[in-house]
């Protein structure tokens, strides 16, 4: 199989025509119909329904499609760090992160980066916890700013504890909680609870199950959305309390968050593998050690 007949599938599928397909390759129409055909014979299935007199894609070509367009960013991504070293610069770095948490000081700290490591490539990605610790343990991030997860022993990655964040009650704002300096858990046995998926935050999620069986109760859930802002709208319009780490700002002035008492937390962590040699990386964490010890020193002032 040849990269160039995966180019001309993904032409075929997207223009739908093989003559559009052709004049967007500049080649003859006959010559691409037989790589078509070199190229299911190749994969060994058929990949585009030539039956009616439109073409449609069969499902392995649906299934073929969406990973040539990884392939291909893959490839230019590839290409251009090739074309960067060969130009002078000094590396890469991949970080994945997810977002709120991260919002107060990462932005800061990837300046402080870009001054004192200008031939660096930063490359950011934006995903759930789960997935940034795989694709940390899998090479295809440097280093990922996430919540710890269950399976993160089984990883062998190295970590590093940034913060802890303490988790609240988000709350509509004539709710009866909206006026209070902190509700205690206790408080939420009996009430429609909103969290967010197990899948997208295993750590969070059994960390507020554990606090309730803490405190006494089972959980009431009601709403578990992939999104954490989707728990904020359930919140807004009144279909339960949500419960989120402090870090979570609401978007409109119709939602509170109240602290939880006894006080629980979850961590942010810095997550990387011991086993690659990455200057840039080693950059970074010496940067990011070096703002978790000027914090320390400002909290030691106050």
């Amino acid at each position: 199989m040849e990269l160039r007949h995966l180019k001309y599938f993904q032409a075929v599928a997207e223009e739908l025509s093989f003559s559009r397909a052709a004049k967007r390759l500049h080649i003859a129409q006959p010559a691409l119909s037989r790589s078509m055909q070199q190229l299911e014979s190749d994969i060994g299935v058929t990949l585009i329904d030539r039956r009616r007199r439109a073409i449609q894609l069969t499902a392995s070509g649906e299934v073929l499609l969406r990973d040539c367009l990884v392939l291909f960013e893959r490839v230019d991504d590839i290409v251009r760090r090739v074309r960067h070293a060969a130009s002078g610069g000094t590396g890469e770095l991949r970080l994945g992160y997810i977002g709120p948490p991260t919002k107060s000081f990462l932005g800061p700290i990837l300046r402080q980066f870009r001054e004192a490591n200008p031939g660096v490539i930063v490359s950011l990605e934006e995903r759930t916890p789960e997935r940034v610790w795989e694709m940390v343990a899998k090479g295809r991030l440097s280093v990922g700013l996430t919540r710890p997860v269950l399976a993160h022993e089984a990883l062998g990655l190295e970590s590093l504890e940034l913060c802890e964040e303490t988790l609240c009650a988000a709350v509509p704002a004539d709710h009866p909680f909206a006026g209070e300096r902190s509700v205690s858990w206790s408080d939420l046995a009996d009430k429609p609870l909103i969290l967010l998926a197990r899948r997208e935050g295993a750590g969070s999620h059994d960390a507020i199950l554990a606090a309730c069986r803490k405190s006494g109760f089972a959980p009431r859930i009601v709403h578990t959305p992939s999104v954490i802002g989707t728990i904020l709208r359930y919140v807004e319009f009144g279909d339960g309390i949500g419960v989120v780490p402090e870090s979570i700002t609401p978007e409109s002035d119709e939602v509170r968050l109240i602290p939880l008492t006894p006080r629980a937390t979850i961590p942010l962590v810095m997550v990387w593998s011991s086993d690659q040699s990455n200057p840039a990386l080693e950059a970074f964490h010496s940067l990011i050690s070096d703002w978790l010890e000027s914090r320390k020193a400002l909290t030691k002032k106050r």
